[in-house]
């Protein structure tokens, strides 16, 4: 790949994660909009993991809570005694964790396969289900849908939950929402928000709540294919790698901007966006 594929990729990928728009959309859609090839899901998942690096970083003192819970629930470090809370956040994201990772596994053991071909009417490529999804039609659909949704979730939803406040049937319910955005044109960060903001947490902690709880999801991905990328050759693995430092830098920055946005301002602009994307694709693809 050039430098200035890899280049729009990761800053596609650093754009989109974090807002509600859907970023695999987004990045299937290159090849459709430039001369490139398409870069396949190996890049796709390395722009991802460059992403997670972004939200590690940016809520670093997030993530050290949770670690401190997840290492307090074996006796590790922190009295298990002096820190409850930190431990049942711990828990309650490990807990949303575990829809998104049994979906994921079920699509790679091919459980859906005869559902997608009947459904949508596409035959499944070498039991590839994602590569054999990745179409305008379905990006088009899932986009003006789920922003529907988003709207509707952020014009009736209250402003009264933090992540703090966080239950396991909260942390479950959003978890179901993030396994749904396997799916192209969905938005991890879009239906996981439109749970979130159902369930009556504030925008920027709605927000804050999806990017936590999208680290162990995002981490798990990267680790699957870190054998494929390197089986894949040198070149391959060396494009990777400078997808993922580019994608970290325009995430931080995207991410940064986000936050402070949605203190001031609803969620309308995303959800205008994507209903016009949509019917854009579905008028021009």
């Amino acid at each position: 790949m050039t430098f200035l594929q890899l280049l729009i990729i990761a800053v596609v990928q650093g754009i989109t994660e974090f807002l509600p728009i859907s970023s695999s959309g987004h990045l299937i859609l290159i090849p459709y909009l430039t001369d490139f090839s398409d870069q396949g899901p190996l890049i796709d998942v390395a722009v991802h993991v460059g992403s997670l690096l972004a939200i590690i970083v940016y809520f670093f003192k997030d993530v050290l809570v949770l670690a401190r819970g997840g290492f307090a629930s074996i006796g590790v470090g922190t009295d298990r005694a002096n820190a409850p809370a930190e431990r049942r956040l711990f828990w309650w994201i490990v807990l949303g964790t575990i829809p998104a990772v049994a979906f994921g596994l079920a699509i790679k053991l091919g459980a859906f396969n005869s559902l997608a071909e009947t459904w949508l009417g596409i035959t499944v490529v070498e039991d590839d289900l994602m590569s054999s999804i990745r179409f305008t039609d379905l990006i088009a659909f899932n986009l003006i849908v789920y922003g529907i949704l988003l709207g509707l979730a952020d014009w009736i939803g209250k402003e009264v939950k933090s992540f703090e406040d966080m239950t396991w049937r909260d942390g479950l319910i959003v978890g179901i929402a993030q396994a749904l955005a396997i799916i192209p044109g969905t938005s991890r960060s879009g239906v996981t928000m439109t749970a979130a903001r159902f369930l009556g947490y504030k925008r920027v902690e709605a927000a804050r709540f999806s990017f936590l709880l999208s680290i162990p999801a995002v981490a798990g991905a990267g680790v699957l294919i870190v054998p494929e990328i390197f089986e894949a050759g040198s070149v391959l693995a060396f494009d990777a790698l400078i997808a993922g430092v580019l994608t970290f830098i325009a995430a931080f920055a995207t991410m940064a901007f986000l936050m402070n946005f949605l203190k001031r301002a609803s969620m309308m602009v995303f959800v205008l966006y994507r209903v016009a994307m949509g019917c854009a694709l579905f008028y021009f693809f």
